[in-house]
C-alpha cells in the first residue's frame, strides 16, 4: 500500500511482463544491464521483475548519488538502460554523457496510484512538482514515461528467456566507503539460495 492505494501481485506480474516485452522491443538482450534509480515504491518491483524476465541484469542505483558517483556506476556496469524517479532526473541528465546509456525511462511518484485516468496519481505528481518543488528542472528529450512503456509493452508478449543458475541477475554495488563503489555479481542461483534460506528461517 502507498498513499492509500494498493497493487496486487497479479497486477505487478502483468506490468512486469509488459516491461519485459518493452525492453526486448528496444533491443535489450540477455545479460545487458538495466539501471534502476528509484526509492521503495510501487514501480520498483515491476521494473525489477521485468528486467529479470527479459533476461537482463538489474543494477540498483542509489537515488541520492551525485553526478560523479552515478557516472562511475553507469560506466563500470555498462548499463544501456536507466529507469529513474523524476525527482533525480537532473542527476541522470548530467551523468549520462560519456556512458553507454541509450534508453531513459522516467517515472513519477503518482504513476501507479490510480486506475484509468489516474486522477489521484496526476494530482500527487502535480503537488510534488509545483507545491513541494521536489523535482529539479531537467532536459532529457530522449526519455519516455513509465505509462507509455507499459502501454507499448502490453501489446506484446516477451520472448521466453532460458536462464541458468550461473547467469547473472544483479550487479549490486558496494557503498564505496574505502574507494569507488564495486559491483558484486549475484547470479540467479545466489538469489534462489537466499530465498530458500529465508524460507527455512521463517518456518522455524
Amino acid at each position: 500500500m502507498s498513499l492509500g492505494s494498493e497493487i496486487t501481485y497479479a497486477e505487478v506480474a502483468r506490468q512486469a511482463y509488459a516491461f519485459a516485452a518493452w525492453l526486448q522491443a528496444q533491443g535489450v538482450k540477455k545479460g545487458e544491464r538495466v539501471a534502476l534509480m528509484m526509492p521503495n515504491c510501487f514501480q520498483y518491483p515491476i521494473y525489477l521483475f521485468g528486467t529479470l524476465i527479459a533476461g537482463a541484469v538489474v543494477v540498483n542505483v542509489n537515488p541520492l548519488y551525485t553526478v560523479r558517483e552515478l557516472k562511475h556506476q553507469l560506466q563500470d556496469s555498462g548499463a544501456h538502460t536507466i529507469v529513474v524517479f523524476e525527482n533525480f532526473a537532473r542527476t541522470v541528465q548530467d551523468a549520462i554523457p560519456g556512458t553507454d546509456v541509450r534508453n531513459v525511462l522516467l517515472t513519477q511518484i503518482g504513476d501507479l496510484l490510480g486506475r484509468g485516468a489516474n486522477v489521484k496519481g496526476r494530482f500527487v505528481n502535480l503537488l510534488m512538482r509545483k507545491v513541494a518543488r521536489q523535482v529539479p528542472a531537467y532536459d532529457l528529450p530522449q526519455a519516455i514515461s513509465l505509462r507509455r512503456a507499459l502501454a507499448e509493452g502490453a501489446k506484446h508478449t516477451p520472448s521466453p528467456m532460458p536462464l541458468a543458475r550461473d547467469d547473472l541477475a544483479f550487479l549490486q554495488y558496494t557503498g564505496g566507503t574505502t574507494g569507488v563503489a564495486k559491483g558484486a555479481m549475484l547470479t540467479h542461483g545466489n538469489v534462489l539460495a537466499n530465498l530458500l534460506q529465508t524460507e527455512a528461517w521463517a518456518a522455524d
